[in-house]
């Protein structure tokens, strides 16, 4: 192994999260080896990256400061593990979402870098203390949970292991900012982390308002789009309350708090998402949306393009 000089991040999985970490790399100007196992993937995953850098360029929503071809000429493809990690400073796990593979992919990189090889990982639903438990140096270790689809969302959750240290925690905070990601640091490990545990909040209360006939799948979306999401692109919900009273968070608070806790108390139990009840709500999803790929596919082309603008009119602000 080769010592790293900071300038080139390895990723691991050439897959939709790979490729798009990948593509947020170089546009930080950093030289990315995209490694996969299966002969082959990453190559064409390179050419797949290469096809979406020039039509970003073309819609003029390429990130960075260099060209679809300068930022393309920074990027090389691996299936030799050993040859893929030489040389890095940054290594960014983005394989199946199965501990066991993680553990074994950790324990395969742990020997073939230097001890100074910050360690990452993509997972949105294992905690540090799982992923990294068959890795001996530890403390060079944390999860960087990016959102779908991360060159469009640039917020990314650093989640520390119990053993990681807080220059590790600092630099990958560091070295995100650098790339144009929005990094939020979580100063311990929890189950879902931040990000998730937010949205599976509203994801059950969404659920339990549909189910229980008080609202329909078309208006509670529209609830969130042209409702709380229409403030929450630009402010989260601890602004939002401070600026909505005439005194700040603790008037808020002392108006509304009564009230907000009547509410909670009447949230009933987690819903099951996989009863027989919860089929008619698959269908009335269904029927404004079909689940074949044609149609899902336009509609994630559409989301990719608003999330486009979106991001650009948050820059331009």
């Amino acid at each position: 192994m080769s010592s790293s000089n900071k300038s080139t991040v390895t990723v691991i999985g050439s897959g939709l999260i790979g490729r798009s970490w990948a593509m947020v790399f170089v546009s930080g100007g950093y030289r990315v080896k995209l490694y996969d196992n299966q002969q082959g993937q990453a190559a064409s995953a390179v050419q797949d990256i290469r096809k979406q850098l020039l039509q970003l360029e073309e819609e003029e929503m390429l990130r960075g400061s260099l060209t679809a071809a300068q930022q393309f000429s920074l990027l090389s493809s691996y299936d030799d593990l050993a040859v893929a990690l030489d040389g890095a400073f940054f290594v960014q796990e983005c394989v199946f979402e199965q501990l066991l593979v993680k553990q074994s992919v950790f324990q395969e990189i742990e020997k073939l870098v230097g001890a100074d090889v910050i360690l990452s990982s993509s997972t949105s639903c294992l905690v540090p203390s799982d992923v990294f438990a068959k890795v001996q140096n530890k403390n060079r270790c944390l999860v960087s949970h990016p959102v779908n689809p991360p060159y469009y969302v640039k917020l990314v959750e650093l989640v520390p292991h119990p053993d990681t240290t807080v220059t590790v925690m600092d630099d990958t905070h560091a070295l995100m900012t650098k790339v144009g990601q929005v990094p939020v640091k979580l100063r311990k490990e929890i189950d879902g982390f931040a990000l998730n545990r937010v949205q599976a909040a509203i994801t059950a209360e969404s659920w339990r308002l549909v189910q229980d006939g008080i609202i329909s799948v078309k208006d509670i979306d529209l609830v969130m789009s042209e409702g709380l999401g229409m403030r929450y692109a630009f402010i989260g919900p601890m602004e939002t309350m401070h600026l909505n009273a005439p005194e700040g968070l603790e008037d808020y608070m002392r108006r509304y708090g009564e009230g907000i806790q009547r509410v909670l108390s009447s949230f009933g139990p987690v819903p099951n998402f996989n009863a027989e009840e919860s089929k008619s709500i698959i269908s009335e999803m269904c029927g404004l949306i079909p689940s074949d790929q044609q149609h899902l596919t336009a509609r994630k082309n559409r989301r990719d393009q608003l999330l486009m603008s979106l991001s650009k009119l948050k820059k331009d602000l």
